[in-house]
């Protein structure tokens, strides 16, 4: 199903997670196509790099998707700075691997928080927007929306959670003008498959299921999609054909991996990680720095700040990602950098 449109041409687009990978792809994508586009994310070099290339065109804000307040400030001076967005991508995500029963809790929880909770969130912040275009938004899914895999359960629940997420929306903001797409799509050559057991997976799987794809190739594709409204875009045209066998696919890949999980442990291929790659590092660092700004106020005792371009969007004091404790918050961040490092030697 699709929606009208077909051109992109002088509208304004929010890309979040946009400083590297299919982020960065799609932008360079959208700005070939006449759109203005939004830059949201934690890597403010990369941001900053990007905006660089195509002046005029683009703008940036440092913002981490599962900060609320700092989302408000960013639909803030996004509608400020560049107009009420026509389309809104929920992009921003992490990932990490390994055997569940050995995940670090933190960072299985912190997967569902950028992916899903981040999602959401950015969707809260930007509906308004999107109700004054009759926009359209497009949650980024994947082959883990369709069917799950082993060493993947944090990643998997999150990207069945957006499709399911996108699917109730749709039916919620049809009525007022808005269309609302998921992508799916299957592995894009990004650090995100960066870990040793996310490659033993991929070469377990079948053709082409385990086949790699350009990341540009990928983002050209999406984009037509935006084109074109479409509730739901392939980035790979078989996983098309995946949809229509998705009931029996869960039964598939239990009987594929009966065998090779074991396999893969006793070759040691299975070690759990952390957030894989530079995305994962930037929000290791970026909840760490967050928590070192912290003044000493009680919660909730200020409000957000403005969001302008080119600058951090503000942590709202005395609050941080979790909850808790903020030292042990940066204990944890520094104690999962500490653990990449290690398996990247």
């Amino acid at each position: 199903m699709t929606g009208q449109w077909q051109s992109l041409a002088g509208r304004v687009v929010v890309v979040t997670g946009a400083a590297r990978g299919l982020g960065e792809c799609m932008t360079r994508a959208l700005v070939r196509r006449g759109a203005t586009v939004a830059l949201v994310g934690l890597e403010e070099d990369g941001l900053e790099r990007l905006a660089e290339a195509f002046p005029g065109r683009t703008q940036y804000w440092f913002a981490d998707v599962t900060d609320e307040a700092a989302l408000a400030a960013v639909a803030d001076g996004v509608q400020r700075g560049l107009g009420p967005p026509s389309v809104v991508v929920a992009n921003a995500g992490v990932a990490a691997g390994g055997p569940f029963l050995e995940s670090d809790p933190a960072v299985w929880r912190r997967v569902i928080e950028v992916n899903l909770i981040g999602s959401s969130l950015t969707l809260r912040a930007f509906l308004p927007g999107l109700l004054a275009t009759r926009g359209y938004f497009l949650q980024m899914g994947s082959l883990a929306s369709i069917t799950a895999a082993p060493m993947m359960s944090a990643y998997c629940a999150s990207k069945a959670g957006v499709e399911a997420f996108a699917h109730a929306i749709r039916a919620e903001v049809a009525h007022r003008g808005v269309e609302v797409g998921v992508a799916y799509l299957s592995w894009a050559e990004t650090d995100m498959i960066d870990a040793a057991v996310l490659r033993e997976l991929r070469l377990r799987l079948p053709w082409p299921a385990g086949r790699i794809y350009s990341p540009q190739a990928v983002a050209d594709r999406i984009v037509h999609g935006m084109e074109r409204r479409a509730t739901a875009v392939y980035a790979q045209p078989w996983l098309r054909a995946a949809q229509l066998v998705r009931a029996g696919l869960p039964a598939a890949v239990t009987r594929l991996f009966r065998g090779q999980v074991p396999e893969m442990a006793a070759r040691g291929d299975v070690t759990a990680t952390g957030l894989i790659g530079a995305g994962g590092r930037a929000d290791d660092l970026a909840r760490a720095a967050a928590v070192r700004r912290l003044p000493a106020v009680p919660a909730g005792a200020a409000a957000a700040g403005a969001g302008r371009p080119h600058q951090e969007a503000e942590q709202p004091e005395g609050q941080h990602d979790d909850g808790g404790d903020p030292q042990r918050l940066e204990r944890e961040a520094g104690a999962e950098q500490q653990q990449r490092e290690q398996q990247d030697e």
